[in-house]
């Protein structure tokens, strides 16, 4: 198609070829409002690269309505020189691909691309932070800042530059890490932070892809950060590693000896109550144990949460429901046989803190004696950012709770009394 198009009058390509306004999705304009940075956040090929040129293009010549004015010094930088020039500009999004007019020149020996209206884009590496001294800009995309070696002092060079014009702005392009420099910019009020997901541009990636693309990734760590453009991290003092749960998943559980479905139910079903962790887990001949669901349930009542177990509990064909009373002593198991009088309840109370009794669970999982059968997203982000204070994201661990006495039902592990069968 392009080579369709050579020799062809720009002013003819420009009425005959849709504005990039007309069919970009909304997440891929530039934001309204007063701001510094932009910051995209996405997944592998959900079209960040496409913003950033088209957002690059539309200030160098001038373009409204994503700018007022030309933008005659930009600066490009990229983890390297290569990058830059082989993705921010010649690349299938690039500079290059998306003008159908007059194409911008790229000159190599000086490191930079020329717009037909006199506009310079100066090409810059994260290798080489103080190549960007000197200079001088009104606009700059960063393209993969995650991926930047020197990061924080490429960043900081390209701010002091980022000096003409009544208010020069940068772009920045990444999937995302939880690197210090990142997570400033998602907190700083002059950032503008936009997100995609990889399936978004589903239109525009090879058929098929998505889904055999989500098929084996989506809903883990890997898949939600360079699919859905999620910033996962663990908690530095964390009790549980999300590597070590990654690496011990499997798809399906092998046969099991003894299930057990464990609920850490709430003190009350308000909205700002704790969750309802539910829970189960089932141990194999060997001895390891394989978590096999997580049906905790958020500001349900008390028959809401019974009825859960209860169908978890028949679903997999479980041995009992094992489940703590400290909130609520005899009632929490009447609760439950209102739903089914004759499900076998075993209940547990808890004499020691959240992270002693975690602690022995950790142990498991540190010897891979625990393994997840499926993908648990929102437990695994309670377990990573469950510390010594006991909490996880600020609030109380309900879906870790109910994980720990499955688990410890199952293996007898953990200092507790032993639980009493009813």
């Amino acid at each position: 198609m392009l080579a369709a198009l050579e020799g062809v009058p720009a002013r003819v390509l420009r009425a005959a070829m849709p504005g990039w306004t007309e069919f970009a999705r909304p997440e891929q304009l530039p934001p309204s409002g007063d701001w510094r940075h932009w910051l995209i956040v996405g997944g592998r090929g959900s079209g960040k690269t496409r913003a950033g040129a088209e957002w690059i293009r539309a200030q160098a010549l001038g373009l409204a309505p994503l700018a007022e004015r030309a933008h005659g010094r930009i600066a490009l930088v990229a983890e390297t020189l290569g990058d830059a020039r082989e993705v921010m500009i010649e690349g299938e999004s690039g500079l290059k691909r998306v003008e159908y007019g007059v194409k911008p020149v790229f000159e190599p020996s000086r490191r930079r691309l020329v717009f037909g209206n006199g506009a310079v884009a100066q090409i810059f590496s994260s290798e080489d932070p103080d190549a960007l001294r000197g200079y001088q800009f009104d606009a700059a995309w960063g393209d993969e800042l995650a991926k930047w070696r020197n990061a924080e002092a490429c960043f900081d060079n390209l701010q002091m530059a980022l000096r003409l014009g009544e208010a020069p702005r940068g772009l920045f392009t990444t999937t995302p890490r939880p690197l210090p420099l990142l997570k400033r910019l998602i907190a700083d009020r002059e950032s503008v932070v936009t997100r995609m997901r990889t399936a978004d541009n589903t239109a525009h990636l090879a058929p098929g892809f998505v889904t055999a693309i989500e098929a084996r990734y989506g809903g883990t760590r890997l898949g939600r950060q360079e699919l859905d453009g999620e910033l996962i991290e663990d908690r530095e003092d964390a009790l549980f590693s999300r590597a070590a749960i990654e690496r011990q998943r499997v798809a399906v559980a092998p046969e099991l000896g003894r299930i057990v479905v464990a609920v850490d139910p709430p003190a009350s079903a308000t909205q700002r109550s704790d969750a309802c962790g539910i829970v189960a887990a089932g141990r194999a001949a060997d001895g390891t144990i394989y978590v096999l669901a997580d049906e905790s349930r958020t500001a349900a009542k008390p028959a809401d949460w019974a009825r859960a177990a209860v169908a978890l509990h028949a679903r997999l064909e479980a041995d009992r429901i094992v489940v703590e009373v400290n909130q609520g002593g005899d009632m929490v198991e009447a609760v439950i046989r209102t739903v089914d009088a004759e499900v076998p309840v075993t209940s547990v109370r808890a004499t020691r803190g959240k992270w002693l009794r975690a602690e022995p669970v950790a142990a498991l999982y540190a010897q891979g004696r625990v393994r997840h059968a499926g993908l648990f997203p929102a437990l695994e982000d309670e377990m990573a950012d469950f510390g010594p204070d006991g909490l996880s994201g600020g609030r109380s661990p309900d879906r870790l709770d109910a994980l720990v006495w499955a688990v410890t039902a199952l293996t007898g592990r953990g200092g507790e009394p032993r639980v009493r069968r009813l």
